[in-house]
């Protein structure tokens, strides 16, 4: 009876430290559920908690499946059981992986107590564009003369319509300069200062964003505003700019999935139009001259008549320098609330 007893403790209590054995903090690439990556065998990464001492990790188990949920059963990758501790940037090494699709993975571990961990939460992963060719989007540049002293800040905007229901959309962008977008008068994202400074001439990042909620069935606009930016602002000293060209150029793809499983491009190209706004000078060092008299009020919102408005220049500029963001993104932290609004004497003569 007391060995009965014993062995019936021992598997109690086994029971229990597996239950909590648990993995955690899947990353992709060291980033949480990336929406943009352009690896072909990502690495996986994640971590491990128990309640029961001095345990170690001793084997694990990673499965990753494509669609549009976790329990979708297309699987792509099963590792099997892998005899290692290793939890830390494990390559994929599943089918090839495609453009635009969407992985979710899970991974379940093993400890040096033979406890087994349920599997985890699912994460995901989403694929940027991986060949030039599947940029569909042309690269467009204002329509207009500008400028070319104070060089105000080009305005985009594309109206269109979706004509079905909407599982998910997703959008690509890049630019020479910088870009802020924004969708039936809702913000693209919270990443400032984008694509961000790189060597453009031979990397420029694009930016990936699901922007499923900020379409409608039927009517629709895109509102894009650029900055010179580092592409061809003041950089350094002694007047230096236009260091990586002089032009000013959008790249902006919009891949929309209907319920229906058809898909649909909404591409930047010469149907767009342009114009400058309030923004009448604007450079990454030296700041902004906004005058609101030329503010066009309603330019970001469906029905805004631009039939005033520029066409665009469709650019033939190389895509092959292209990549995914692999830097963290600048985001806005603070918000800092003016004591006091004056204006000098010297300003009203």
């Amino acid at each position: 009876m007391k060995i009965l007893t014993i062995g019936l403790l021992l598997l109690f209590t086994n029971t229990v430290f597996s239950q909590k054995l648990s993995v955690y903090d899947l990353s992709c690439e060291h980033k949480t559920n990336p929406l943009c990556v352009d690896a072909t065998q990502p690495r996986l990464s994640w971590k491990i908690k128990s309640a029961e001492r001095n345990m170690l990790q001793s084997s694990y188990s990673i499965r990753v499946v494509e669609g549009i949920n976790p329990s979708s059963k297309n699987i792509v990758w099963e590792s099997g059981k892998i005899n290692t501790d290793e939890s830390v940037l494990i390559p994929y090494s599943g089918k090839l992986l495609q453009s635009g699709k969407r992985y979710y993975w899970q991974v379940k571990v093993w400890d040096n107590h033979n406890n087994e961990s349920p599997w985890s939460d699912a994460a995901y992963w989403e694929m940027g564009l991986l060949k030039p060719e599947e940029w569909k989007a042309n690269w467009i540049e204002p329509g207009f003369a500008e400028d070319s002293v104070m060089r105000p800040t080009p305005l985009f905007r594309k109206e269109f319509k979706a004509v079905k229901k909407i599982q998910s959309a997703t959008v690509y962008v890049a630019a020479h300069g910088m870009y802020e977008g924004y969708i039936n008068g809702r913000r693209v994202g919270d990443f400032y200062l984008t694509p961000g400074w790189t060597s453009y001439n031979k990397r420029l990042q694009y930016q990936t964003y699901d922007v499923t909620d900020l379409l409608n069935e039927g009517a629709n606009v895109i509102a894009m505003g650029l900055g010179s930016g580092w592409y061809r602002g003041h950089l350094a000293w002694n007047g230096n700019k236009n260091t990586y060209g002089k032009d000013i150029a959008l790249l902006f793809q919009l891949t929309i999935i209907y319920t229906d499983g058809s898909k649909e491009l909404i591409i930047s190209d010469g149907s767009w139009k342009s114009a400058t706004g309030s923004i009448t000078y604007s450079e990454i060092y030296n700041g902004e001259i906004i005058d609101a008299r030329k503010q066009k009020t309603g330019w970001r919102t469906i029905g805004y008549d631009d039939s005033n408005w520029s066409g665009v220049k469709v650019g033939n500029y190389d895509k092959s320098n292209l990549v995914a963001t692999e830097n963290e993104p600048i985001k806005k932290h603070e918000t800092f609330t003016p004591v006091k609004i004056f204006i000098t004497p010297k300003a009203n003569r």
